[in-house]
């Protein structure tokens, strides 16, 4: 997926041409950059703010940087840690801690990470499974997430740039303190933990759809960013599914809809945040776009989802705890986000949304079957997926497939099958926005 790389603007007056020209451009660049990330002379130490209040700010422009992965290391235990990454420039970066679980945040504006999710910097620095994620937090800024094995502080946080090649190296030291130490060192998520989308004003309740106007399908492109989902033969689940999406939109919008989706680029988009796009856009629906993978055992072909406190199986269970778990690995705090009277006054709109999320359910089991498309052996299915939780917008999470399973990934990856799945999707949007306004029509009588 190609990515536009910004650069700094050089003035004409300071140019010059050949080898030594080349170094001065690059030299006078990061500086204009470390300035703007609030970096010391060169070579000078300086300590980022480690409070959400002195957050990096967006700065006016930005520059991409790289990591050096043979001059970066890790060194992390229980009692202390040293994390040393080397940038290819200096860029406007901070580092702070969240709790539950107890992790280490370093955002960018912005770095590139090789690999899927930071997999390939996470083994250059011996890190396993799910202790490393790292990529695209939300436009123009980077975002690595450290599992962090005790109650460790940030001790020291440093950047040094390099006079000659403009290279920086960030450095953050780690040490033991108490549980009630580090969790009071927490910064606010009001303070600038970007954990939630801003405070907007609250839109207007989205009207029924009656049939009398053009149906608003809310799409969301599971995962993204430094959270790559399911990864299964050198593919990944994030890039799969916004593939997918961006095929399905087109295939809504011929037959008259209006499509919105959660993320168009390879970005981290929190679960609360799709929600709210969904309802910001005035969707009528929500299709939750996803792909599975098993560590164990075999399974094959495409699952619909409905919400329901009770999941319909111990392995439904698990894979939503594993989606809502992806907000945690990326440094989102979702402390303090339910509120008793809320959810109160929500449970009552769902007890009207619930039917139609049902019905919609049904109507992909049907049509997706009809098209030949390769069903689970128990088609619809209900977990606690947070992704699935607005109260007043009729929401389902399709399961394309497995991609553990070497035919469904087959599948997935063919352009005539995506086409055949995307024509049984609006064949059952179709159906399912004619029954679900003429129900409305008796509601109103």
């Amino acid at each position: 997926m190609s990515r536009r790389r910004s650069t700094t603007i050089i003035p004409r007056s300071t140019r010059t041409r050949g080898p030594r020209g080349r170094a001065a451009r690059r030299l006078i660049g990061a500086c204009l950059l470390a300035a703007t990330a609030l970096v010391a002379p060169v070579g000078i130490p300086v300590s980022v703010p480690l409070t959400g209040s002195g957050a990096a700010m967006a700065q006016e422009f930005h520059a991409l940087a790289r990591v050096d992965r043979a001059a970066s290391s890790l060194r992390l235990d229980a009692e202390e840690g040293v994390l040393v990454l080397a940038l290819t420039q200096a860029v406007p970066w901070r580092a702070f801690t969240l709790d539950a679980p107890r992790r280490l945040i370093l955002d960018f504006r912005e770095v590139a990470w090789e690999g899927s999710g930071g997999d390939v910097l996470a083994r250059a620095l011996g890190v396993e499974g799910e202790a490393l994620r790292a990529g695209t937090f939300r436009p123009g800024w980077s975002r690595l997430v450290l599992r962090l094995p005790a109650p460790l502080a940030i001790e020291t946080a440093e950047m040094r740039t390099d006079p000659v090649t403009g290279g920086a190296s960030v450095r953050i030291a780690l040490s033991a303190v108490a549980e009630q130490e580090f969790s009071a060192r927490v910064p606010d998520a009001a303070g600038g933990l970007w954990a939630l989308p801003p405070r907007a004003e609250v839109p207007e309740p989205v009207r029924r759809q009656r049939g009398d106007r053009p149906l608003m399908v809310a799409l969301d492109p599971g995962h993204g960013g430094l959270d790559p989902g399911a990864q299964q033969g050198g593919w990944n689940e994030a890039d799969l599914m916004l593939s997918f999406a961006r095929d399905l939109k087109e295939a809504l919008i011929r037959e008259g809809m209006k499509v919105h989706l959660t993320r168009e680029d390879d970005i981290f988009v929190p679960l609360q945040a799709r929600v709210s796009q969904a309802r910001s856009a005035g969707a009528d629906v929500f299709v939750s776009l996803h792909a599975d993978a098993l560590a164990q055992g075999k399974a094959t072909g495409t699952t619909i989802y409905t919400l329901s406190d009770t999941a319909s199986d111990r392995a439904s269970e698990l894979l939503a705890k594993r989606l809502d778990r992806a907000d945690l690995l990326a440094g989102v705090d979702l402390e303090d986000q339910d509120d008793a009277l809320a959810g109160i006054l929500m449970d009552m709109v769902r007890r009207e949304t619930a039917p139609r999320s049902e019905m919609l359910a049904g109507y992909l089991v049907s049509e997706i079957g009809a098209s030949d498309g390769k069903l689970y052996k128990k088609p619809h299915l209900k977990a606690g997926f947070s992704v699935l939780k607005a109260p007043d917008i009729p929401s389902v999470l399709l399961e394309l497939g497995f991609m553990s399973d070497e035919r469904d990934l087959r599948r997935i990856l063919s352009p005539e099958w995506r086409d055949s799945l995307s024509g049984a999707i609006v064949s059952a949007l179709k159906l399912w926005a004619a029954e679900d306004a003429a129900k409305a029509a008796l509601i109103r009588r």
